[in-house]
């Protein structure tokens, strides 16, 4: 937690692929290798500070376990403030934190014990810290009850001993009796809980190589013997790239030895959370080898909700996700091998290639321009080049002001041919906070997969209640990302136009029951029957003046009837059915209209 941290309110080829814009403000341009690759990616930036509620009954399971979530850091912050163990409120702070420890334990996460917050050293003005007037007793009882209580949950966690100790909203004592603090923690920790890894200094602000601050930190802990396991710092703003070669320069001046895991336990300033910035700092860390967690910034009871701002509420209280969320959902599909990707002053990019696809996250917030991306010996990837081509697929996940985003949106979906092995895709980035992937596949594959957003509502296609049994009526609801909303559109062979539209949570195939003709028949999912006609729709394109480029009607091959929201209806889990199809005209209800954003 920074002081900007504070300040807002946390206590704690030849053929080029062109996507159209206005006047650009600077041209750059990323190099992608396929030629070049190793390792596979372990998704170190998707963690982040607190983002769990107090009892940490939410968010749902699926916000973390579709963007392949890492880590959680937390201690209680805000609970009761002033609160924790300085306060007499360590009970509150305590048992939100082990509630959130088993969770994330649960979600296949690390998570990072800050016992500041336990403390109650979160920003509020205490009047006592560890160690004053040279007197260690309390502070020794309250690591004897924390230890305790953590062995208690027979779940291993990093202990981060004190969070931005530089700052004097956390630790508003000597730098000296701060150093005490590390060394009688660390030792304590060593002796009662040796497995345990120790996190520090988390310092706000970067490694530098000049004397001052973390410089005398790691001459303490080198000249003490109290090393930390994992190095950590704070990147707010800043870029990890050149922060870890500063903290290795620094290590090795003291002749500490590494490598040590490095850990931005907190990167992200307030203005750099949208999805270009986002999808920057995603780039930088795997580059530089470090793991990240993305900071919070909230307050007023937002702390402990709302998955460290990557999620908002709506009027219900349901959580839906924002643009930088699909940031990390498609950060999380990129598998296989890394590949070798060099960056322009303002961008860069993560780049991974598997069996029949390949995937790029372009990153570079606050800044506009036509940025070229060059995509070198494409023939080095698997099972994606066909006759010289590869059918190469753009979207852009927007900022939308911070609110909602039902999902990334197409702009571009091409096979292109390639000249030497190469092509070159240009992307005009207009929009500062917005980023774009590119995705390639065979020609082959000429299928989509798209949430359907009802324009009368603005809710999803759902799968009702995530059924996987035959017969299961669809419903309309929020647009909170989950796979029980994405629909994988498939050709149907030899039928141009018309598709079996299978949902990636069930495998099962939308249909019409029992094959009906008749209007309000119910739209459901069956396991797929290969030539149904009532599993087959085809798109017709909603033209009348106004529209968006990606509105459709999906009409039913064997009726020739539409999907259809009963009743017009705007409320949650309203029943989907085929009906008449209306006239695709503006005065016709839009309960037919479907925005299939990946389309």
């Amino acid at each position: 937690m920074s002081l900007r941290h504070v300040a807002a309110g946390l206590l704690s080829g030849a053929l080029l692929l062109t996507v159209p814009s206005p006047a650009r403000a600077a041209d750059e341009a990323i190099g992608v290798d396929f030629s070049v690759a190793g390792g596979t990616p372990s998704y170190r930036a998707s963690g982040w500070i607190y983002g769990m509620t107090e009892n940490a009954a939410g968010p749902a399971d699926h916000f973390f376990t579709d963007v392949k979530f890492r880590g959680m850091r937390a201690g209680g912050a805000q609970l009761g403030s002033p609160g924790g163990w300085s306060n007499g409120g360590y009970d509150r702070r305590w048992n939100s934190t082990r509630a959130q420890l088993l969770r994330t334990h649960a979600l296949g996460g690390t998570f990072v014990l800050l016992p500041h917050d336990l403390w109650g050293a979160d920003g509020a003005g205490i009047s006592r810290f560890p160690g004053d007037n040279g007197d260690w007793t309390d502070y020794d009882n309250f690591l004897t009850r924390l230890i305790t209580d953590v062995k208690a949950t027979g779940v291993p966690v990093q202990w981060d001993i004190w969070n931005e100790p530089n700052l004097g909203i956390f630790w508003n004592r000597s730098q000296a009796q701060y150093f005490e603090l590390w060394r009688r923690t660390y030792r304590r920790l060593r002796a009662e809980m040796p497995g345990t890894p120790i996190v520090g200094p988390s310092h706000a602000g970067v490694p530098a190589t000049s004397t001052g601050w973390w410089t005398q930190f790691l001459d303490h802990v080198r000249a003490n013997n109290v090393v930390p396991d994992i190095f950590s710092w704070h990147s707010l703003p800043g870029d990890p790239v050149a922060n870890v070669a500063a903290a290795t320069t620094s290590l090795d001046a003291r002749g500490i030895a590494h490598p040590r895991p490095y850990q931005i336990n907190e990167y992200g300033a307030p203005d750099e959370q949208n999805p270009g910035d986002g999808s920057w700092y995603i780039a930088r860390l795997e580059r530089a080898g470090a793991d990240g967690l993305r900071a919070n910034w909230a307050s007023a009871g937002n702390l402990h909700n709302d998955l460290g701002n990557l999620l908002v509420r709506n009027a219900a209280g349901q959580h839906l996700p924002k643009g930088e969320w699909w940031v990390y959902r498609y950060y999380a599909g990129q598998t296989g091998s890394i590949v070798s990707t060099t960056p322009s002053p303002a961008y860069d990019a993560f780049t991974t290639k598997a069996t029949g696809t390949a995937r790029i996250l372009v990153g570079g917030g606050g800044t506009t321009g036509n940025v070229a991306v060059r995509l070198n010996r494409v023939d080095a990837t698997t099972g994606i080049v066909a006759n010289n081509q590869v059918r190469v697929r753009v979207q852009r996940i927007p900022h939308n002001g911070g609110g909602a985003v039902p999902g990334p949106i197409t702009v571009t979906d091409s096979t292109v041919t390639l000249a030497g092995n190469a092509t070159t895709v240009n992307l005009a980035h207009t929009t500062a906070d917005d980023t774009f992937t590119i995705t390639l596949l065979p020609p082959s594959d000429s299928g989509f997969q798209s949430v359907a957003v009802a324009q009368h509502s603005q809710q999803c296609l759902d799968n009702t209640d995530l059924a996987t049994r035959d017969g299961n009526q669809q419903q309309q609801y929020y647009c909170e990302g989950g796979d029980q909303q994405l629909w994988n559109f498939r050709p149907v062979t030899g039928v141009v136009g018309a598709y079996t539209v299978v949902n990636q949570q069930s495998g099962k195939c939308l249909g019409v029951d029992a094959a009906s003709t008749a209007d309000g028949a119910a739209v459901q999912q069956r396991t797929c029957a290969g030539g149904a006609t009532d599993q087959q729709f085809t798109l017709r394109k909603v033209t009348y003046a106004g529209n968006d480029s990606h509105d459709y009607q999906l009409v039913a091959r064997h009726s020739g009837k539409c999907v259809d929201v009963s009743a017009v209806s705007t409320a949650a889990r309203a029943a989907v059915l085929q009906w008449t199809c209306n006239p695709a005209t503006r005065n016709s209800p839009l309960n037919q209209t479907w925005r299939l954003l990946g389309r």
